[in-house]
């Protein structure tokens, strides 16, 4: 009896064309994770503007993106001076009119809430300057609810004032109110605006 053996494929010949397979397989799905063009999301997401192309602003200030991979970009608002001090001030007073960099016209409607404390008899001052660093108006803003707490209470107020020439800028001030008038008790949010 004659035994008849078959040949044996080198391993090789049979794991190459499964490696090359993974390989292909891999890349794809390599490709798809890593935000390839085409499925809606972008490759190469590195700044606030970029993320703003493809995805939706979160209603903040300074406005940011977020990515669904959890990256998140803020708005770069130039120098700091240009932002004013908002950021810092938001537990005590809020502006909703005008907001920062806003471009203004007489008269300027003022409106927000501040913190009970920062009024004194329902009231507190403001004062709108030019570029030169000049008050060039000062009022007051009334509050429109019961002001004696330290919870946020809404004001407003009407500011008129002198045209100033188009395109300059200028800063809005609102104190608040010291009639104690020591230093330590002052406080102010700068916001500033565009003519």
């Amino acid at each position: 009896m004659k035994i008849v053996t078959t040949p044996m494929l080198p391993h090789w010949r049979i794991l190459a064309p499964l490696f090359v397979a993974l390989l292909v397989i891999g890349g794809f799905l390599w490709w798809e994770e890593v935000e390839a063009p085409g499925n809606g999301l972008p490759l190469g997401v590195a700044s606030f503007d970029d993320c703003a192309k493809y995805y939706a602003i979160l209603e903040s200030y300074p406005r940011q993106c977020k990515t669904p991979d959890g990256r998140t970009f803020t708005e770069s608002l130039g120098l700091p001076a240009q932002a004013g001090n908002e950021l810092d001030k938001s537990d005590l007073i809020r502006v909703s009119t005008p907001r920062p960099n806003a471009t203004i016209a007489s008269p300027l409607t003022v409106s927000g809430e501040a913190r009970g404390y920062w009024y004194f008899e329902a009231t507190f001052p403001i004062e709108l300057r030019n570029a030169e660093g000049l008050v060039i108006a000062q009022h007051y803003v009334q509050a429109q609810d019961e002001w004696m707490t330290e919870e946020f209470v809404p004001f407003q107020a009407q500011l008129p004032f002198p045209a100033q020439p188009a395109g300059s800028r200028g800063t809005l001030i609102l104190r608040k109110d010291n009639p104690s008038g020591l230093p330590e008790n002052d406080d102010q949010l700068v916001i500033p605006v565009a003519f």
